[in-house]
């Protein structure tokens, strides 16, 4: 059986479209393996999908001055170590890494067993931990055109980002039992990422009242940002966090307030939601959000509100706008060219899959090769050694 070890860590857009190659991979004979954290929150999303999941040590690279800098390039090490340790135990085809700083040292791990890595790149320009990891990879795949000026031209691939196809498959009804939501007003979502946004929690709770006259809310607040005081509100729900369920809210959303990592725009992209992007800010960020949502504003597929002008009136503005023009925003995402992103990137790990093998048949055929020529070798100085030896004797004779 084929074998791939995936990894990627951090935040859910690091997981989620490794979660979505599951099934191809799956259906393509793949057994899969994971390398993650030790307790990340990849570690929970890949065990719910029982597969095989392995932590290591890891070290978060910051660009800022932290005592951790010091002491995080051990850990890292600490985690390279490992994972060549687990590379020659399960002896994969192939690495596929989604990035964030776990997945560095798997992919210098597979360079130095020699196994082909393959990286995707969701935003616009490079991370840090994909900077560190392309030398080392086959390929790199990436999300957005603008984005091949920034990689090797020989390894650069354009792929899009694998959705999860059961997103494109929920429910409405199931949604409105979920959330004891009525079908007589439309929904907007919020989602502020994976660990939450007090800039877009604060907003959308401030205009609160004024929203529930014509709409109900779904909001995604992150882990440990629900606020009891309003639990009792009729017309709006909270959740620190939605799996499965997500996809009917989806479904039943007419809105979507979101921040604008690259893998929840393809979503909303596929979805082909109406939404408003609020990108997490550079201050607080290398930027990417940023340029994610800059170039979806100008394919008009979404309309963008920058951090620093977030307010209960700019929202409430934004809100009134989108809606009113929702289907100009809707046939611009259906116009656009959507890149098969699952089948793609299962054909380079099958071509990387493949080369790997024919590598390593021509290594046995070398080695082969090699160890005849040495047996002949020592069989012909052995020969040389035993006819000196009877013409010896036969001189002494004589």
């Amino acid at each position: 059986m084929k074998k791939i070890v995936l990894t990627g860590g951090g935040t859910a857009g690091h997981v989620t479209p490794n979660i979505a190659l599951f099934p191809a991979l799956k259906e393509a004979g793949y057994e899969i393996s994971y390398i993650g954290s030790y307790a990340g929150m990849e570690k929970q999303l890949i065990e719910e999908q029982n597969i095989p999941y392995y932590g290591i040590s890891s070290g978060k690279l910051r660009r800022y001055k932290d005592l951790r800098n010091l002491t995080d390039p051990f850990r890292v090490i600490k985690g390279y170590a490992q994972s060549v340790s687990l590379l020659r135990k399960i002896k994969p085809d192939v690495v596929f890494s989604k990035g964030g700083f776990v997945s560095v040292p798997v992919v210098l791990a597979a360079k130095r067993l020699r196994i082909p890595a393959i990286i995707h790149e969701s935003d616009m320009t490079p991370g840090l931990a994909n900077k560190i990891a392309i030398p080392a990879a086959c390929k790199v795949c990436c999300n957005f055109p603008e984005t091949v000026d920034y990689l090797p031209k020989d390894k650069a691939v354009l792929t899009g980002s694998p959705i999860r196809q059961e997103l494109l498959s929920g429910d409405k009804e199931q949604a409105a039992r979920l959330c004891g939501f009525t079908m007589d007003k439309p929904v907007i979502l919020v989602v502020g990422g994976s660990s939450g946004s007090k800039f877009i929690n604060d907003a959308v709770r401030g205009l609160l009242d004024d929203l529930l006259a014509n709409y109900q809310i779904i909001h995604l607040c992150g882990k440990g940002n629900i606020d009891k005081l309003y639990n009792n509100r009729s017309g709006y729900i909270q959740f620190e966090y939605a799996g499965k369920e997500l996809r009917y809210m989806f479904a039943l959303s007419s809105l979507v307030i979101s921040r604008a990592g690259a893998n929840a725009i393809c979503e909303l992209l596929a979805l082909h939601k109406p939404n408003i992007l609020i990108p997490l800010s550079a201050a607080a960020s290398r930027g990417d959000q940023i340029l994610n949502a800059r170039s979806f504003e100008k394919q008009g597929y979404s309309y963008v509100i920058e951090e620093e002008n977030l307010t209960k009136e700019t929202l409430d503005a934004a809100i009134k706008k989108v809606m009113t023009e929702k289907e100009t925003y809707i046939s611009n995402m259906k116009s656009s060219q959507q890149l098969d992103s699952i089948h793609t990137i299962l054909k380079l790990i099958e071509e990387a899959s493949e080369k790997k093998k024919k590598k390593c048949k021509r290594c046995k055929v070398l080695i082969l090769y090699k160890t005849l020529h040495l047996y002949f070798y020592f069989f012909f100085l052995f020969y040389l050694y035993h006819i000196q030896n009877f013409f010896h004797f036969i001189i002494r004779k004589l």
